[in-house]
Order: C-alpha cells, then structure tokens, then sequence
C-alpha cells in the first residue's frame, strides 16, 4: 500500500508541477524543479507519467521546441509565443484562439475539427534588446 501512495504522490506531483507553472517546461526541467522536494524522482519517472498524462489529455504537448518536446499543463485553447533564439514559450492569453481556422479547415476537409494549437516563432524582447547591445 505504501508503494502505491508514493507513486500516486510523485505523479501528483508532476502533475502539480506543470499546471503551477507558465515555463512550459520540457520533461528535464520538470525532473529538475521536482528534485528538492522529491529527490527519488527519476526522470523515467518524470517521462512515463507526462506520457500518461499526455494520452489521457490532462496536460498537452507543444510539440518538439528547438529538439526537446515541451509541455503545458494548461489546456484550454490558448495561444503560443516561441522564442528562436532561447527557446522561451510564452502564452499569449489576450489573444482568442483561432476557432474561425477550425471551421475553415473542417469545411475544406470536409469532416470535424477537434483542435487546434496556433504558435507564433520569432525573437522575444529580452533577446532583441540584448542582440541591439551587443
């Protein structure tokens, strides 16, 4: 029974981790953040549960970010800023997500539309400013 709860404790945990952030974390960064109040989490921890987590839609992916796939423990629709240069995801919540998009692509295809992730790429205002000192 102790097994039990300690394994339900560390996915609590993650699970806590991701939806009491804004970094949309990758699953290193989770393990990382996790390691001072769990310091027996392992990082297939970490992987096998954001993939459970994943398949049951309690969290979702942004994808692959720059190699690494990055995570979000926010899922109503919102939408997504990508830094190229470090990698920073930033959630862009005044703007609405693209529900006219959805329509459109279900009327070309013909079928249903069940979701839609908008992100913008480009350089973020830290990044800018420190490129116009250097």
């Amino acid at each position: 029974m102790e097994h039990a709860a300690k394994h339900f404790r560390k996915r609590d945990a993650i699970l806590s981790c991701l939806r009491g952030t804004t970094i949309h974390p990758s699953a290193e960064m989770v393990h990382d953040l996790l390691q001072e109040s769990h310091p027996d989490i392992s990082l297939a921890t970490v992987y096998r549960n954001l993939s459970l987590f994943k398949a049951q839609g309690t969290i979702q992916s942004l994808g692959m970010i720059h190699g690494i796939e990055r995570f979000d423990g926010n899922t109503n629709p919102h939408v997504h800023f990508v830094c190229n240069c470090c990698s920073a995801i930033m959630d862009l919540h005044q703007m609405d997500a693209p529900q006219r998009l959805c329509n459109e692509a279900a009327q070309h295809i013909g079928g249903q539309v069940d979701s839609c992730q908008l992100m913008f790429f480009g350089t973020c205002r830290a990044c800018l400013a420190k490129q116009e000192s250097a």
